[in-house]
């Protein structure tokens, strides 16, 4: 069964970031539990990047489950233009009472990259609606990633992921990004440098510019590349005081990664525009939302349609999406939940020991329940070939981690134990030592 499976499965399905000519058979899951991913042939494989970073609260979370079902029973899709529901609304309420300031206006879409979208184009119309239209410009850090759509990919242009599309996006303005990690003792000219860069570009631009969307905190797909809270902080002040707008893509960010619920709490500021997805619904279904201030969605009203926002989807606010955010919503204000954010952070600061001193191994850094190293390598980067070597390693050892290139990052469901955190730390130590012969 499995082998005809196989071969169905390489007759119809294309599969993303994936060289399908090159690549070893894909892996068939049968079921999940927590942590752990059951495969067709019986093994149970630890899920150390909870699937792709949106699978916060492990696999089978009966809360949601039942949340999904009972909903299903009542009402599964409605369209949402001229119509609601109570899931939507009570979702938009708690995203509401959750998030800081007034980031009050909550838009529906399905996924990372199209909230992304909608932020960018609220932004933008929002300049022409309030007699702004000299501003067109987009600011981003360089090596960001906010998705595949394509102002998303324009915005992401220098993660170098999208060099087959170059002559599709609009140009966006990349500025230095100060990442850092343990004992930095650069960090402090790096961020000066950013700062005097920003300051240079919006001396001459600041006028034009209409946004800057940022990943606060961690570059995800980038390489998990960290930076500080004042940092971000001084950067949103800096724009927010000339008139720019500022979108937090708190795509992987948000639903506690960070150690706080959101990272705009962690750094103390509220953005203009905040896109959520990935943890939202707990890993169960597709749902993401842009939320934008008041003062935003009120430069939208007006007595034409030619001010309104003309956006959305087939499936917006679908009731089982929303109905699985609100059960996510309440696992994630749980006590419960609050501690495992301390205890996995902690978990992480142990297991970082055995890689601290390994000589393979540089910029070590933590952030909430992130925790990342680079591998020292000739070849570095998200193509360096050391990254499919290691999944194949982790993979014998019936672990799910996934390195970004020479990056590795453990990035769990909250629901993982210290032991299993241990192990894996233990065993990236292990595939350290072995690296030589990995490369």
């Amino acid at each position: 069964m499995t082998d005809n499976f196989l071969e169905l499965d390489k007759r119809h399905v294309w599969h993303p970031f994936t060289q399908a000519q090159t690549a070893p058979d894909p892996v068939v899951i049968d079921s999940a539990k927590g942590v752990l991913l059951r495969t067709k042939d019986g093994r149970e494989i630890v899920d150390y990047i909870s699937s792709w970073w949106v699978n916060v609260f492990g696999h089978a979370n009966p809360k949601i489950a039942n949340a999904i079902s009972e909903q299903a029973n009542k009402l599964e899709q409605v369209i949402f233009a001229g119509f609601t529901h109570e899931p939507a609304v009570k979702l938009a309420q708690q995203l509401s009472t959750l998030l800081p300031g007034d980031l009050n206006r909550v838009f529906f879409s399905d996924n990372g990259s199209t909230a992304v979208e909608v932020a960018m184009k609220i932004a933008y119309q929002h300049c022409r609606n309030t007699g702004q239209e000299q501003r067109t410009r987009f600011m981003t850090f360089d090596g960001a990633y906010h998705g595949d759509t394509v102002g998303a990919m324009s915005a992401g242009i220098s993660s170098q992921m999208f060099d087959a599309w170059k002559g599709l996006l609009f140009s966006v303005d990349i500025m230095p990004y100060p990442h850092t990690w343990e004992s930095d003792d650069a960090i402090e000219a790096k961020e000066a440098a950013a700062l005097e860069a920003i300051d240079l570009h919006l001396e001459k631009y600041g006028k034009e510019i209409c946004a800057m969307i940022l990943e606060p905190l961690v570059q995800g797909a980038g390489g998990m590349r960290m930076v500080r809270p004042k940092f971000i902080k001084t950067v949103v002040e800096k724009l927010q005081s000339q008139g720019i707008l500022v979108i937090f893509d708190e795509v992987m960010t948000g639903f506690g990664r960070t150690g706080a619920n959101f990272a705009c709490e962690k750094i103390g500021v509220t953005p203009d525009l905040i896109c959520i997805s990935k943890g939202l619904t707990g890993g169960f279904l597709p749902l993401s939302v842009t939320v934008a201030t008041d003062h935003l969605y009120d430069s939208f009203l007006g007595e034409t349609f030619d001010k309104a926002f003309c956006h959305g989807h087939s499936f917006t606010a679908n009731p089982l999406g929303c109905a699985a955010a609100l059960a996510s919503i309440e696992l994630l204000q749980s006590t419960e939940t609050q501690n495992n954010f301390k205890r996995i952070e902690a978990a992480h600061q142990k297991g970082m020991d055995y890689i601290r001193a390994l000589p393979q191994t540089r910029h070590h850094r933590i952030m909430g329940t992130i925790a990342a190293f680079d591998a020292i390598v000739d070849d570095g980067g998200y193509t360096s070939s050391l990254g499919g070597e290691l999944k194949k390693w982790f993979w014998d050892r019936n672990m799910l981690i996934r390195p970004l290139g020479n990056v590795l990052y453990l990035l769990p469901p909250y629901v993982i134990s210290d032991q299993q955190i241990d192990g894996a730390w233990k065993a990236m130590a292990l595939a350290m030592e072995e690296l030589n012969s990995l490369s």
